[in-house]
């Protein structure tokens, strides 16, 4: 098998911001202050020139998020289902090939996680690609194709949720991010606020 790398115009990155964010308190924390400005802008920032096009994967504070002139995207299922509900709604929605996910919370991607991950995924001749950062995966940075969503459909409908599980069905490619493991840093309290201001990866 000889799998195709997707070009930039062939990915439609997707922005992570539909979950509770239980440990700090229920916040939306792609709208919470970081470094002076929210943390979705960071991300956009971030992976806008890496990718064709962007959208924003939110249940909450829908109108704030759309003012960013990006397309807002909420969970086809309700109660916060996790993720993977989010990559599924995203790849019913967009109009590329492939998506590439990003959590809200985490300040500093990687401003060539897009090419990694594609590389990785040639090397590997794999179906999709996730990161690690040279100690666990972070499967939630994730190049997947629209192809696999009648898969990830299924799952979810059985009443699956955890993301490593549906990797699990697939070849996935891992792309090795251990030099730079700091772009994986996120912020899941008022201390990792502060802290990650003071030291970029």
């Amino acid at each position: 098998m000889n799998v195709e790398i997707p070009s930039p115009e062939q990915i439609t990155g997707v922005i992570l911001a539909g979950g509770l964010a239980r440990r700090m308190g229920g916040q939306d924390k792609g709208l919470v202050e970081f470094g002076g400005r929210p943390l979705v802008e960071w991300v956009i920032n971030s992976l806008r020139p890496q990718v064709h096009a962007l959208v924003i994967n939110a249940n909450r504070n829908r109108d704030r998020y759309a003012d960013y002139g990006y397309p807002v995207i909420a969970d086809a299922m309700a109660d916060f289902q996790g993720p993977l509900a989010g990559f599924s709604s995203a790849l019913a929605a967009v109009r590329t090939p492939w998506i590439i996910t990003v959590p809200c919370d985490g300040p500093y991607p990687a401003p060539d996680l897009v090419a990694r991950l594609c590389t990785a995924l040639r090397e590997q001749q794999a179906e999709l690609a996730t990161a690690s950062d040279g100690r666990r995966m972070q499967p939630v940075f994730a190049l997947i194709p629209r192809a696999l969503a009648p898969s990830l459909e299924a799952f979810l409908a059985a009443g699956e949720r955890k993301i490593d599980r549906w990797y699990a069905r697939h070849r996935t490619a891992i792309a090795d991010f251990s030099d730079r493991p700091g772009c994986f840093a996120n912020i899941n309290s008022d201390d990792d606020v502060e802290r990650l201001g003071r030291k970029q990866p």
